[in-house]
């Protein structure tokens, strides 16, 4: 499992990180606090506090370097 951080801090930016880690068979978990929501859910990350970084858990044991790429534009 790695852990990045990650900043949403706009609808049109959860809108494009969504599409972009559904295109990947992993789980992905976002952790604010002590919530824990499937990131693949767009609902479940409007119910978070987009103001402040967030945890991004990405379930994968090898070859993370492509949904790294991917995830470039979020990463803080």
């Amino acid at each position: 499992m790695r852990t990045v951080q990650i900043s949403l801090n706009s609808i049109d930016k959860v809108k494009s990180f969504v599409n972009d880690i559904n295109k990947f068979d992993y789980d992905f978990d976002l952790v604010s606090g002590r919530y824990v929501i499937d990131a693949k859910s767009i609902m479940g990350i409007f119910s978070l506090d987009l103001s402040k970084p967030i945890d991004l858990n990405i379930h994968v044991e090898e070859n993370a370097d492509a949904v790294l790429e991917a995830l470039k534009p979020y990463m803080i």
